[in-house]
């Protein structure tokens, strides 16, 4: 068990049509030891998708990590002065979680459980899935890529020809990103092929 024992929150923003496989992810750190707190944004709150409804994701992740879901602007800011968190993790983090956390805007519970657990300097995980990566969201990846506790979950081009300028983690790698950031690591490489 690789993560025994790690408090892990675990934010999900809107990237609906990755829901599923970062839901076996979820099961996957929760099978490896961890403590897991779900966060969730407004927008997975209070959205039906065609991916399915929000009551329905809602259920999934309460049941997989055994805890309350965390879901609003005052739930979330304890996370700073009570350190409840060792990991925070944003899967799947969407452009508009990236553009706004690279420019310090709070404005729902995932942002400020970052900002919350930031404030103890310690590491935030980001599995980016946009389709504005390599364009309007580029200069904020760069940006995070730089900032200090920041570390992403290696990435690539999903769909080069028909999004060329999408992004998308490698979920599969999320518990080897997990277990890099807890010991100040950026797990390399960053950039990764999908096939």
């Amino acid at each position: 068990m690789r993560l025994k024992g790690v408090k892990v929150g675990f934010a999900l923003t809107g990237s609906h049509c990755t829901f599923s496989e970062v839901l076996d992810e979820v099961k996957r750190v929760v099978d490896e030891g961890a403590v897991l707190y779900p966060i969730i944004s407004t927008v997975v709150d209070e959205t039906d998708t065609r991916f399915g409804a929000a009551e329905y994701w809602k259920s999934r992740i309460a049941e997989l990590s055994g805890q309350k879901i965390i879901k609003s602007i005052v739930g979330a800011e304890p996370i700073g002065p009570q350190k409840l968190l060792d990991i925070l993790v944003v899967a799947p983090c969407t452009g508009n979680t990236l553009a706004k956390l690279a420019n310090a805007i709070t404005d729902g519970p995932v942002l400020m459980a970052i900002k919350a657990h930031l404030r103890n300097q310690r590491p935030v995980v980001l599995a980016v899935s946009t389709n504005d990566g390599l364009s309007m969201n580029a200069q904020n990846i760069g940006l995070l890529l730089n900032t200090k506790n920041i570390y992403m979950v290696p990435f690539g081009q999903d769909d080069p020809t028909g999004k060329p300028n999408s992004l998308k983690a490698k979920m599969s790698l999320l518990v080897d990103t997990i277990e890099h950031a807890l010991q100040g690591k950026q797990i390399q490489p960053v950039l990764v092929a999908y096939e």
